[in-house]
Order: C-alpha cells, then sequence, then structure tokens
C-alpha cells in the first residue's frame, strides 16, 4: 500500500480510501464486516463514511453505513488501526433535522454526537463538510446565478462550531466536501487570519470522465496542502467497463437505481468509455486498476475513494496501487480526454 500526509498533519493514510456508501443498501451488514476485515488487512487505513450513507439517500436508511461501521469496531476492537471521515449533511432533505441549513452550532452538534454513537466511537479523524449550504457550482453544475440575500452559515462561524468540537476531542482534523475554488480559499484565509482549524482535504469526483478538479481546485490542492480524496474514481462501475456494450449486469448500481445515477448517463460516456477500455486492452492492463491508477498519481492527489459490492471487486480496486502506467499510456489517455473533454461532470 502506498501512503500519503494527510493535509499539513502528521497522519499518514492510504493511497486507497475505503468507501462505504452501500453497506445497509446494496450489501450487508456481513458484507461489510468483511470488506472491513479484508481492507485493513491489506494496508487499507482510511475509512470514508457520512451520516446520509446509506446511498442512494433514504430516511429509512439514514445512518445505516454508520452503525455497520461502529458494530465493526465494537466486534474487533481496531477503532485504533483506521483514520475515519465522515461527514455532515448539507441541506436538502427534510428528514434531516427537519430540511433546511444544517451547520449552525445546535444542528451540527446533533449530527455530530449522533454519528460519534452510530460509529461507536469517542472521536472521528475527519470530519467533512458534505456539500455547501450556499447555493453554488456543486455537482458540475453550470450558470452560476448569485443570490446576496441568500441565508447560509457563515465560514468563520462554520468554522468556530468546528474549532469546538476539536476543542472538545471529538474531531481531530476537518475536511471540505463538493466545494468550489471560492469556497475552499474562504475557508483556508478564515482559518490562517482568524486561528480557526485548517481544512485539510477535498472529497470531490475525479475520474477519467470528469477531470474538471484539475481546473482551479489542482493547483489550491498543491500549493495550500489540501489534497483531493476522490470520489466516484471508477464513474460508478462506467470505468470497469461492465456496462459496456449495453450490459446491464444485474444487481448492479445502475441496473437497481439508474434513476438515481444519471450524472454518467451522457452523449459521449460510450464512446469515450469505449476508448479508454481500448488503451488498457492494448497494454494488458485491467481496466479498472488502470482508471484508479491515473486518479491515484496525480499530484493533488492524497486519496482515491473506491466503493465495491463484491470482494472480487475489493480485490481489484486495491491491488491497483500495484501498478504502474506508462509514459505511452498516459499519454495515450491525455488524448482520449482532448477528443471527449469531461464528459460527465
Amino acid at each position: 500500500m502506498n501512503y500519503k500526509k494527510l493535509g499539513n498533519t502528521d497522519l499518514k493514510v492510504s493511497t486507497i480510501c475505503l468507501g462505504t456508501m452501500t453497506w445497509g443498501e446494496q450489501n450487508t451488514q456481513e458484507e461489510g464486516f468483511e470488506q472491513m476485515d479484508f481492507a485493513l488487512d491489506q494496508g487499507v487505513n482510511f475509512w470514508d463514511t457520512a451520516e446520509l450513507y446509506a446511498v442512494p439517500p433514504k430516511e429509512e436508511t439514514f445512518g445505516h453505513t454508520e452503525i455497520i461501521i461502529g458494530n465493526w469496531f465494537e466486534k474487533t476492537k481496531k477503532r485504533d488501526k483506521v483514520i475515519l471521515a465522515t461527514k455532515v449533511a448539507g441541506p436538502a432533505r427534510e428528514y434531516i433535522r427537519g430540511g433546511g441549513n444544517n451547520y449552525t452550532l445546535q444542528r451540527m452538534t446533533e449530527a455530530l454526537n449522533d454519528s460519534l454513537k452510530r460509529l461507536k466511537t469517542d472521536y472521528i479523524d475527519l470530519y467533512q463538510l458534505h456539500w455547501p449550504e450556499r447555493s453554488t457550482n456543486m455537482f458540475g453544475r453550470l450558470g452560476y446565478t448569485h443570490n446576496e440575500n441568500e441565508d447560509w452559515n457563515k465560514f468563520e462561524d462554520v468554522l468556530g462550531h468546528l474549532s469546538k468540537f476539536v476543542k472538545e476531542g471529538k474531531i481531530r482534523d476537518i475536511g471540505l466536501s463538493n466545494e468550489t475554488p471560492w469556497g475552499v480559499s474562504k475557508c483556508l484565509n478564515l482559518a490562517k487570519e482568524q486561528g480557526l482549524p485548517r481544512m485539510m482535504s477535498i472529497q470531490n469526483p475525479y475520474s477519467l470522465l470528469n477531470r474538471t478538479y484539475e481546473v482551479g481546485l489542482a493547483e489550491i490542492s498543491i500549493r495550500d496542502e489540501i489534497g483531493l480524496l476522490a470520489y466516484s474514481p471508477l464513474a460508478s462501475g462506467y470505468l470497469t467497463g461492465k456496462y459496456r456494450n449495453n450490459q446491464l449486469p444485474k444487481n448492479s448500481r445502475i441496473e437497481r437505481d439508474g434513476d438515481f445515477w444519471t450524472r454518467y448517463n451522457k452523449p459521449n460516456t460510450t464512446k469515450a468509455v469505449d476508448a479508454y477500455y481500448e488503451i488498457s486492452k492494448k497494454h494488458n492492463l485491467d481496466f479498472a486498476q488502470m482508471s484508479l491508477k491515473f486518479c491515484e498519481i496525480q499530484p493533488f492527489m492524497t486519496s482515491v475513494i473506491i466503493g465495491a459490492t463484491t470482494m472480487e471487486q475489493l480485490k481489484t480496486n486495491i491491488e491497483s496501487v500495484n501498478i504502474n502506467l506508462s509514459d505511452e499510456v498516459i499519454d495515450e489517455i491525455n488524448e482520449i480526454q482532448k477528443i471527449y473533454p469531461n464528459p460527465c461532470p
């Protein structure tokens, strides 16, 4: 396994991060336990979850993934072996504390305490804001519309709440998710100016089908030591090749919940996937491993979050750290990006 520092902390996290959002929906607790056992044995010491999970989000499965992880901690007594990340949900769903803005002190305190209870732990290593409260260009949205009178909790207030949790020993470090260059810069500058906790990571999408992170955020990651935790590096399975030629494997994410996972159902998805697949075939590389390794080697990357529903998938994904991509492979990948630039932003 390979390891990198989390932000400017002394924490060294595996460059493969165990994603967990299918546990409690596509995966049972028993299967989640098996994945955690195996991943830890392979040197994966960094796990990511969220209060919102399992996914697709539903009121009846809210918090279920954290419960499964907490039950594993209780059973194995291995909490100290894991660098654990979770998230507080942004505004959206009525069943999460009544809907609306969630980053008030009262709501964040409730969210954090509930996560700690479900996870059966006294602390969280990395506590992330799942998405912004303000209306902005998250999730690949175009056409920013500014609203001067919009109601949202200001960065300095939210950082103050997080500072309180750090002082209480409930969290160690903090991070952002689905954030923009402006939001990241504001958080970093306010932390420096006002002595508030510093964001150590950004969890945004990044894959061969969506390299938009390289515009703007990559520079911030490198200059300010706030690396990317890449989610959806296999584009919901499209970059494994399993959906090629109109295949729809039984119990796959798209077969089960295709109406939810529309972000990769775009006009040039099939053409781009086929072109990248041909590169992997030409160079005798596993397609999923090539896709993951391309993410891992980026200079702005801290860790690549993998999510698997089978042990076979998990083993393949983790073993991606052991392959090498030649300059020729990387050049060919970049040529396809020119032809089909970010087909799924």
